[in-house]
């Protein structure tokens, strides 16, 4: 039962971090504090009632997923609010829930060997996240124009849009970069990682354009919330169990 609480707990602090996430691309450490203070009740309680082995899996999940988070932040693998998320939930979470449901027992694929729901909430994020590229491609054939096809690999990241549109668009990055050699031909690179898109820089796009050095349509790539790939993972983790191990299982058996 309590494991259902939790559950329910954790969800309208996850939801409203994806609304803030989507609506500003950050969310605030007070969403965090105030979900690790409030729910320190339940952690209180099974500390009190299982005692010592509930003690270890706390720590040990507590320290391992700093651990790991940190260092894939460090990397720049997500932001520092989802970090902050998912150490949350390695605290509430020491072990993986198991309940019954319905005549059911959740997850219904059963519990992974390696029973941390943090790294199978992560796990699931990051591989649900692997579907943006199939819908980022699929949004491109739906809209597709022959300059697509001077830049095929840039249909699974991004999409193509109007310049003169940009000033009403938020959170989005350039694909490519532009940049003047010595005799004025324009030099296109591609960024990796999206180049921040800067108010300032539409007066430099707009002038481009009117030279004739660059379409009307340029490559942006969205600023995708994780916190929606985090939720979705532990709705699915929940539910259904670690994806990843599952589908491996089923691609060996089979």
């Amino acid at each position: 039962m309590i494991e259902i609480l939790k559950i329910l707990f954790s969800m309208p602090f996850l939801l409203y971090s994806c609304y803030s996430d989507l609506k500003s691309r950050r969310v605030s450490n007070k969403v965090w504090k105030c979900m690790l203070t409030s729910g320190s009740g339940f952690v209180i309680y099974q500390i009190y009632t299982d005692g010592l082995s509930y003690l270890i899996s706390l720590l040990s999940s507590g320290i391992l997923v700093f651990t790991i988070v940190y260092i894939l932040f460090q990397f720049g693998a997500f932001g520092g609010g989802d970090a902050k998320g998912l150490i949350v939930l390695s605290i509430l979470f020491p072990s993986y829930p198991v309940f019954g449901f319905s005549g059911k027992i959740y997850p219904l694929l059963g519990v992974p060997p390696i029973g941390f729901f943090t790294f199978t909430v992560l796990g699931n994020a990051l591989l649900l996240t692997t579907l943006v590229p199939l819908g980022m491609f699929g949004y491109n054939l739906l809209h597709f124009s022959p300059e697509m096809i001077k830049n095929p690999l840039y249909m699974f990241i991004g999409y193509r849009t109007e310049i003169s549109s940009l000033k009403f668009k938020k959170h989005l990055g350039l694909l490519e970069k532009f940049e003047l050699d010595e005799t004025g031909s324009l030099i296109k690179k591609f960024a990796r990682t999206g180049l921040d898109f800067d108010a300032d820089r539409k007066p430099e796009l707009e002038e481009y354009l009117k030279k004739g050095l660059i379409e009307k349509e340029i490559w942006v790539t969205p600023g995708l919330p994780f916190m929606l790939s985090i939720t979705a993972g532990f709705i699915t983790a929940v539910v259904f169990g670690d994806l990843i191990f599952y589908t491996i299982m089923s691609l060996i058996v089979s």
